[in-house]
């Protein structure tokens, strides 16, 4: 229910709001920012798609120099915020930035009337962007499949005399389909859900238009219009992801035990460096750039640590996070011991419902989020108006609370999926052991089960602090007055065209984000 009032929360408003918007919108502001939003979804997820079936392909396949390094290295963008990474982009290709200051030595050139240099802020632009931070989720999804099932049928299909790239067309590729649509529907969401970076570079998609609908032309029926129209991309993306997987099954058992000792193909030549360097690329494109940018503009900015604004702006955000994470947590493990203790058709649709949230992204979830808060509000203060002359004001949207139920809404399914995975490494049979000891249901989930599953709770409350910490769509509409997180305060700064002055806050956020991520790469160094 809690996931479910913000979905129906948004349509109710769209649909019992100002009826003559709904023309407007479809015939001036659907279709200009809808198609601009389909380019940049086609453009990203061919891009993000190539980058990562690739690079997973080599590192998960092949030897060549660096493999080790770079197979880790390839999921370092994931720690880096879309919107970070387009400030970043936009001051290192900048005609002050390094790049074209070098390109004008080298050639001569005085000013930029004499030359002409492609615009970051572009749809081009945005694609360079999204896919360079993005294209980790295909990459992940892709090099597991490879790892698993993929080298051990590609061994099968060499001894029958298939040529390496025949091996890779033919049979893995057609092998990882439904990973590779896992990636790339992951890729589409948070595509769908970016604000700063696309408001950045000038790419005018659906979700700026709900941004700009609700906050500058003040229609949040308007807005609340065009949020309906993105849940059904989020349904359409959701709907291909599950017949792209259609009756696809493939068995993982029997071949893990195997991976560490297949035989990778070696690159000779300049095939070998080739590798390398498609490797590195992503790399350099989607972390190394622009972390070098930010942490360049924060060594000159050290005495901003003890900024107070900064300060305050990490006390929120510590804040509003640890709060999300405990929401989170609590109810992701109370779905995943329900489906574990009591399976039944209420658990399992329970289940999936919560799960819709992470696919809506942040900007519609602030408008489903605030009307039913809003109300109660009212409510509660009508009520001591009327009973004890008391005005209670906003108790809840004047508030972070409703930064916190966006988050855990947005990131209950990540929890979920930890906690569940940690249900599912601990036998049912500890569960009956323990209660043929004498220990009740409450007694064995609290003496047995709790203990064990430490880990995988300490690990989801993790990740949701750490998404919390880099959220953006849903915060800078929800946010109270006067109130600022790590990330709304590097988009202030930023839409100042102050972003070297945010740089501080930017790096806090990468290098907390960097922390799931060397747990990844640590999990990827494993499997070698």
């Amino acid at each position: 229910m809690l996931v479910a009032m913000p979905i129906v929360a948004i349509f109710v408003i769209g649909f019992t709001g100002d009826g003559g918007n709904w023309g407007h919108m479809l015939t001036n502001v659907v279709p200009r920012a809808g198609l601009r939003t389909l380019w940049l979804l086609a453009a990203t997820g061919a891009v993000t798609a190539i980058v990562g079936i690739v690079s997973a392909w080599l590192v998960a396949t092949c030897e060549f120099p660096f493999r080790r390094v770079l197979s880790s290295a390839l999921v370092l963008p994931l720690a880096m915020p879309s919107y970070l990474a387009a400030y970043a982009f936009g001051e290192f290709l900048d005609f002050t930035g390094p790049v074209q200051s070098a390109y004008r030595a080298l050639f001569g050139f005085h000013s930029a009337r004499d030359y002409s240099f492609p615009d970051i802020r572009s749809l081009g632009g945005g694609v360079l962007v999204m896919s360079a931070v993005l294209y980790p989720y295909v990459y992940l999804s892709c090099r597991s499949m490879f790892m698993m099932q993929g080298r051990t049928a590609a061994d099968v299909a060499r001894t029958l005399g298939a040529s390496p790239f025949r091996v890779f067309a033919k049979v893995q590729i057609p092998m990882a389909r439904p990973a590779i649509m896992v990636g790339l529907t992951l890729v589409m969401m948070e595509t769908l859900n970016d604000i700063g970076a696309v408001e950045y570079l000038g790419v005018n998609t659906l979700t700026f238009s709900i941004y700009d609908t609700w906050l500058n032309r003040g229609s949040l029926s308007g807005a609340a219009q065009i949020a309906c129209i993105m849940l059904v991309f989020v349904v359409g993306l959701l709907a291909l992801e599950r017949w792209a997987r259609r009756q696809q099954r493939f068995s993982t058992h029997k071949t893990t035990s195997v991976v560490s000792d297949a035989v990778r193909l070696k690159l000779k030549g300049f095939r070998k460096w080739g590798a390398t360097l498609f490797c590195l690329l992503p790399v350099l494109v989607g972390f190394a750039i622009p972390f070098a940018v930010l942490a360049g503009f924060a060594l000159r900015r050290l005495e901003n640590f003890a900024q107070p604004r900064l300060l305050k702006a990490l006390g929120h955000s510590v804040m509003i996070s640890s709060s999300a994470a405990i929401a989170t947590v609590l109810l992701a493990f109370v779905l995943a011991y329900a489906a574990r203790a009591h399976r039944s058709p209420a658990t399992t649709v329970a289940s999936r419902v919560a799960s819709l949230g992470y696919g809506i992204p942040g900007t519609v979830l602030g408008i489903g989020v605030l009307m039913p808060l809003a109300r109660l509000d009212n409510l509660v203060d009508g009520a001591m108006r009327s009973n004890f002359g008391i005005s209670t004001g906003l108790l809840l949207t004047g508030t972070g609370f409703a930064i916190v139920y966006a988050a855990t809404v947005r990131f209950l399914t990540m929890a979920e999926g930890n906690i569940d995975a940690g249900f599912q490494k601990l036998s049912p049979h500890l569960d009956m052991a323990s209660r043929t000891l004498g220990r009740n249901g409450f007694q064995t989930f609290r003496e047995v089960l709790l203990p064990n599953m430490r880990p995988a709770v300490l690990t989801a409350a993790l990740l949701v602090f750490i998404e919390s910490l880099k959220e953006l769509s849903a915060t800078i509409l929800l946010r109270p007055f006067n109130f600022n997180t790590l990330a709304t305060l590097v988009y202030e700064d930023a839409s100042r065209s102050k972003v070297q002055d945010s740089s501080v806050a930017a790096i806090i956020i990468i290098v907390a984000g960097l922390i799931p991520v060397i747990m990844v790469s640590r999990s990827l160094n494993k499997q070698h």
